[in-house]
């Protein structure tokens, strides 16, 4: 038989295999409940499409994936995921943040709005992106008490390269002039120095962080 067609029949005979083998039960499309479990603080009759909205919206709102709460492997199907589980402690911390939300609601709802759009908090209006909603400078001198000017530095660099132009950290000159000042305040002086200079080499026109230097 030539080449080329036994290549062409091999080619035909793999092909038949995969389409007849049955699909491996994990690798299946993930699947919406029509009914949750363990709902405990969602309605127990929440519609999936509402959960999915809702889960979704707490990935997006805290920049992390269905692991972060939830029992299962990170980067295996859905379909191996034990979500009705509680062994996985953030979950926990999910649901008490969500009654935290509904109250914060529920107080802003007697507030004088002045005709204006009601204000409505949810997730991302403190989280925007990240797990843990601190302010740069709190992330930074957290980093600092934990690993030293070097780690406070590094972080630094790693943060502005993933979250710059995002929602999740303010990178205006404050952010670091405020660390700063705090740094001195600790009498840190070498680590104050390290980060007023971080400023001017960012924003070499201000007067203000040549001044805090």
């Amino acid at each position: 038989m030539p080449r080329i067609l036994a290549a062409g029949c091999g080619s035909i005979l793999v092909l038949a295999v995969l389409v007849s083998a049955p699909m491996d039960a994990n690798a299946q499309r993930f699947e919406w409940p029509e009914k949750a479990e363990n709902l405990k603080v969602l309605p127990e009759d929440f519609p999936p499409q509402r959960l999915k909205a809702v889960m979704t919206g707490f990935t997006r709102a805290l920049g992390v994936r269905c692991s972060h709460c939830h029992v299962g492997e990170e980067g295996q199907p859905l379909t191996t995921f034990d979500f009705a589980s509680d062994e996985n402690p953030k979950k926990d911390i999910a649901r008490t943040m969500l009654e935290m939300l509904g109250d914060i609601n529920k107080t802003l709802e007697t507030i004088d709005k002045e005709g204006r759009a009601p204000v409505n908090m949810w997730c991302h209006t403190c989280h925007r992106g990240v797990p843990r909603p601190h302010t740069l400078d709190a992330a930074l001198m957290e980093t600092f008490s934990a690993h030293g000017t070097d780690g406070m530095m590094d972080e630094y660099a790693e943060l502005r390269e993933r979250f710059y132009g995002r929602a999740a950290y303010d990178f205006g000159e404050t952010s670091l002039n405020s660390l700063g000042y705090a740094l001195l305040n600790r009498s840190e002086l070498d680590a104050a120095i390290a980060v007023f200079r971080e400023n001017v080499k960012h924003f070499p026109e201000s007067s203000n962080a040549y001044d805090s230097l």
